[in-house]
């Protein structure tokens, strides 16, 4: 189901503990839906960006930015703006962004087929 309402959205870039990952985190409701991500998206990439569907943020980290609690490393952000919803499933989420960067139209998906845990997802640009 469409929805014509803007809602925000920001990316984080969280470095210091593991590897360097991006938080995707989409407002939804009265709280931040967030996929980590492997790479920051780009508008003119073509290639799907895996995905982990981890807990909903507080939207207070629509504006945060500096250290995550219990040693987890720092966050900054990297990109914000609004997005519209295009279609929205169990599976999939599309949608329009309009940040300063990272605009056009997108898709989180749970990939087909076996073998992937409920918590995959991939980003791409449709």
């Amino acid at each position: 189901m469409a929805d014509a309402r803007a809602n925000r959205f920001v990316i984080h870039h969280h470095t210091g503990h593991g590897p360097d990952h991006w938080d995707l985190m989409l407002e939804h409701g009265h709280a931040l839906a967030t996929w980590r991500l492997q790479r920051m998206p780009d508008s003119d990439d073509p290639d799907p960006i895996p995905a982990t569907h981890i807990f909903d943020h507080r939207k207070s980290f629509l504006t945060y930015e500096g250290p995550i609690s219990q040693g987890r490393g720092q966050v900054r952000i990297v990109e914000s703006g609004t997005f519209t919803t295009a279609d929205r499933t169990e599976d999939a989420w599309s949608f329009v962004a309009q940040g300063r960067a990272v605009q056009g139209r997108f898709i989180l998906e749970r990939p087909t087929g076996r073998g992937h845990a409920p918590d995959q997802w991939q980003l791409r640009v449709l």
